[in-house]
């Protein structure tokens, strides 16, 4: 546990399988669930941060007010470390940012988990690209300006 007596999961690192895609959906939220992500300039500055540093490719993602959820695969081998490139990313942001400096911005720990089979990329993002409609954000997911798809991610 950590100090604030909540349990954070732990981050394995990727399963390396031969002739296996390495695809791992991750969520990261804000600290205290601030909703401060869903706006043009933090969405740019993600997609910025996503694409500078080599190391993971980002598939699909959604950035909702207060968390973010995105498929990202491996683009080197040997697997370089995703907990260093989540904090890069959401250090880049954090200091690019030209809103109103709310420290700490994210929550110190992220949800990772490591998708077994293809089919598990499409049900999963099916899920993910409703969460604007559940939260009443869209009427429809498509309407939804913050989600998109960087690279491919082939299964």
């Amino acid at each position: 546990m950590n100090d604030d007596g909540r349990r954070h999961p732990p981050n394995f690192p990727p399963d390396e399988r031969h002739n296996v895609p390495i695809i791992i959906f991750v969520t990261v939220c804000t600290k205290d669930r601030k909703s401060i992500l869903a706006t043009s300039s933090v969405g740019d500055l993600s997609l910025n941060a996503w694409t500078t540093d080599p190391s993971w490719l980002v598939g699909r993602y959604v950035i909702m007010p207060d968390h973010i959820h995105l498929f990202c695969s491996p683009a080197v081998l040997p697997v370089q470390s995703l907990a260093k490139w989540i904090r890069f990313w959401k250090s880049h942001v954090t200091r690019n940012s030209t809103g109103p400096k709310r420290f700490p911005v994210w929550q110190r720990h992220f949800w990772d988990t490591q998708l077994r089979r293809g089919e598990s990329y499409e049900e999963k993002w099916q899920y993910v690209v409703e969460n604007p409609v559940r939260a009443g954000l869209a009427k429809r997911s498509e309407d939804w300006p913050y989600q998109g798809e960087l690279n491919i991610l082939a299964w």
